[in-house]
């Protein structure tokens, strides 16, 4: 059995890569096509959510089918942005950081804490 404790990002990426090749949709795998195809994954998860009242997080992860769903399209959507890091060769772990890094900058833990909810910047 897969965990995350225990499998490598890499080894997901070679998978997808060996599951699209096996069926032969290289072809249909643009960049594009994913992002479109991952947005549309989105807004199925989002339906789940859709007319749901905040529940509490208990009540959810013990709503097998509800959780069932949502392991599904979420699945999807990291099925999804995985394959175009495939495509376009990027180093998902790396970028990963690197994001995190800049959000530091943007959102400093200091400031985010002190003034509770942090406001977004506008251009």
């Amino acid at each position: 059995m897969f965990s995350d404790q225990n499998t490598h990002l890499q080894t997901l990426k070679e998978k997808i890569k060996e599951f699209i090749k096996e069926r032969d949709w290289e072809k249909y795998h643009h960049p594009k096509e994913l992002a479109i195809s991952m947005s549309i994954e989105i807004a199925e998860l989002l339906e789940i959510f859709q007319w749901e009242e905040k529940e509490c997080l208990d009540t959810l992860k013990n709503n097998q089918l509800v959780m069932k769903k949502i392991k599904e399209e979420l699945a999807d959507v990291i099925i999804y942005a995985l394959s175009i890091s495939n495509q376009l060769d990027i180093n998902l772990s790396q970028a990963i950081i690197d994001k995190l890094e800049a959000n530091k900058i943007k959102y400093p833990s200091e400031k985010v804490i002190k003034e509770g909810l942090y406001k977004k910047k506008t251009i």
